[in-house]
């Protein structure tokens, strides 16, 4: 079979629809054009390629236009990549109905989380969990006098903001347990911070009003401490006193969690393909994978074929919260379903297509724009002013981790002072301790800088901060750390500078060239030693010197840098005592990526 070759000069200008990754072979099939004329017009314009790389929108363009064609780009509709967000707006509004809520509930370890759950569901969870502690993430539903609610039961605020970080915005009400007898500790605290960045609606649950030393008004004075006023004080905030362990007040709980779905007015439209998020993944010995899923907008049924990311499959059976087979789930329902041809990762979303040639073809789309794209999640301070002027940000969102609890009063008052009317600084998270994960994860979900004061990250934090594109900032003077932050609001921050070291070289003999100038007879080990760098002159893993070259040689000639394995002169800028053996490390700094 052979393909059809056009003459560049006699194609007629058509629009030619691309997306914004293709691979070269597609390309030219489009084009009707052989791909050997294609790679020769990309190597014309200094691209070596074979026929099946991918490449971007702006480069295919450019190639097509090269062949006569008028280009188009596949406008992509979805929000962003993973993103399940599903507006009512965009759905038919005849065809909208009321939705069970999706409650996620949260709060400090041992205050009640699985044994409230518990007593909602009727179901004894605790007793088969290691420690009380949930282990996995699941989603069940309750019936309150004909109206259904939906849980997502995490194992805290960490997974929480796990499934927010992958695009997955799912919960529409938090219940935050807190112990009446314990008040809000630091877990809580944590807890109140990620609810917030998400913008969820908050329900505090005053558990274990039962214990002899509870003191519900105390948790009521602390979660004020923390801009979370109950109603009862005049504010906002639902508050429901609840003995989990003796079921009370548990009726209560759920009938404000209604309240609150109702004013929320949530709504979805069962009447179309069933998409929604993915909530765990397992993988069974004698199932195979089994993904537990809640649909959020459409019905998911039994035979529909599914794409989750780069898995796809055909639903071959479907299990309730019960372990009950069903045959279809509707909106706000959870359900594990089984025939996929791989894990999917929680927090991904899920679509139903309409047979396995738009399976494949999705499949395909999304591992090519995950090949080209490039995930930074976070926001710099260096461009946090243009992004406010723009309208992108509304404001500068901070996690702060200190070194003791007295830093942080001090912080939150002066980065509270630099708040005007076109700039604020939201303070999503300030706490002691060491950068972690968490943080890492909040400020990626957040979009959001890590500030370190006197704290620095755990070593997987930090190698994660990098992968992601957080910018992590560290200070040990609390006017600096105020200074930078308005600064960058302000657009005046200088670009971080950071030390780069180019090479190393040794010593290996010594050159008497005047009275008061002496040479270093140099082999460089690694790197390369460049004219620009500064030497620092290190013996027995101690630094003697550090200063810039005068004199850089090799043999007679003046030179620019020596790479490694060549050997050169060199002489430093007010020092000349070098012995043999000693290593020169060539530092120079330059703006940080």
């Amino acid at each position: 079979m052979t393909t059809q070759q056009i003459d560049p000069q006699a194609v007629t200008p058509v629009a030619l629809k691309l997306p914004e990754a293709i691979t070269i072979s597609d390309l030219a099939a489009l084009m009707r054009i052989g791909a050997i004329d294609v790679i020769k017009q990309l190597m014309r314009a200094g691209h070596m390629l074979a026929i099946n790389d991918v490449i971007e929108f702006e480069t295919a363009s450019l190639i097509a236009r090269s062949f006569g064609f008028l280009v188009e780009e596949i406008e992509v509709t979805q929000d962003a990549p993973g993103s399940v967000v599903i507006s009512p707006d965009e759905e038919d509004a005849e065809q909208l109905e009321p939705r069970p809520p999706v409650v996620t509930i949260l709060g400090h370890v041992d205050h009640g989380k699985t044994t409230l759950l518990d007593a909602i569901r009727k179901t004894n969870v605790v007793a088969g969990e290691a420690g009380g502690i949930t282990q996995h993430i699941g989603a069940y539903q309750v019936t309150r006098g004909g109206d259904t609610v939906t849980f997502l039961d995490t194992p805290g605020h960490e997974a929480f903001t796990e499934m927010r970080a992958r695009g997955a915005r799912v919960t529409d009400v938090a219940v935050l347990v807190i112990a009446a007898d314990d008040g809000v500790m630091p877990q809580t605290i944590e807890a109140i911070d990620h609810i917030k960045a998400a913008g969820v609606p908050i329900i505090a649950a005053i558990n274990k009003i039962d214990r002899p030393n509870a003191d519900p008004e105390r948790v009521k004075r602390q979660l004020s401490e923390h801009d979370l006023l109950v109603e009862d004080w005049g504010g906002d905030v639902i508050s429901v006193p609840v003995s989990a362990l003796k079921g009370e007040g548990i009726d209560d709980l759920l009938d404000n969690m209604l309240v609150v779905a109702e004013l929320a007015e949530l709504r979805a439209n069962p009447n179309r393909e069933g998409k929604g998020v993915v909530v765990e993944a397992q993988l069974d010995k004698s199932k195979g994978p089994i993904a537990t899923v809640l649909v959020q907008t459409g019905t998911l049924c039994v035979g529909d074929i599914v794409v989750v990311g780069g898995i796809r499959g055909r639903i071959k059976a479907m299990l309730n919260d019960q372990g009950e087979r069903i045959k279809k789930a509707g909106p706000s329902t959870p359900a594990e379903i089984l025939g996929l041809n791989g894990l999917p990762e929680a927090g991904q979303s899920f679509d139903v297509v309409a047979d396995d040639k738009a399976a494949r073809t999705m499949v395909e789309t999304w591992e090519r724009e995950r090949s080209l794209s490039s995930r930074v999640s976070g926001i710099s301070l260096e461009d946090v002013h243009a992004k406010i002027e723009s309208g992108e940000v509304a404001a500068l969102d901070l996690i702060v981790k200190t070194d003791v609890q007295g830093s942080i009063d001090a912080i939150r008052s002066s980065l509270e002072g630099l708040k005007t009317d076109e700039t604020r600084v939201n303070l999503i998270h300030i706490a002691t301790g060491g950068i972690t994960e968490t943080d890492v994860m909040l400020a990626m979900a957040s979009k959001a800088v890590i500030v370190g004061f006197n704290s620095e990250p755990q070593p997987f934090a930090r190698t994660m901060a990098r992968q992601e594109g957080i910018d992590v900032r560290f200070y040990d003077v609390i006017y600096n750390l105020v200074d930078d932050i308005e600064l960058a609001l302000k657009g005046m921050l200088a670009p971080v500078m950071e030390d780069i070291v180019e090479g190393y070289a040794t010593v290996r003999a010594l050159f008497q060239l005047g009275s008061n100038v002496k040479a270093a007879g140099v082999y460089v080990n690694d790197g390369r030693i460049s004219r620009r760098a500064e030497i620092h002159v290190m013996r027995n893993g101690q630094m003697l010197f550090s200063g810039p070259m005068s004199s850089l040689k090799h043999f007679r000639d003046d030179m620019r840098e020596l790479t490694a394995g060549n050997e050169g002169g060199i002489v430093l800028d007010g020092f000349r005592d070098f012995q043999e053996g000693d290593i020169f490390e060539a530092h120079v700094t330059q703006q940080a990526e």
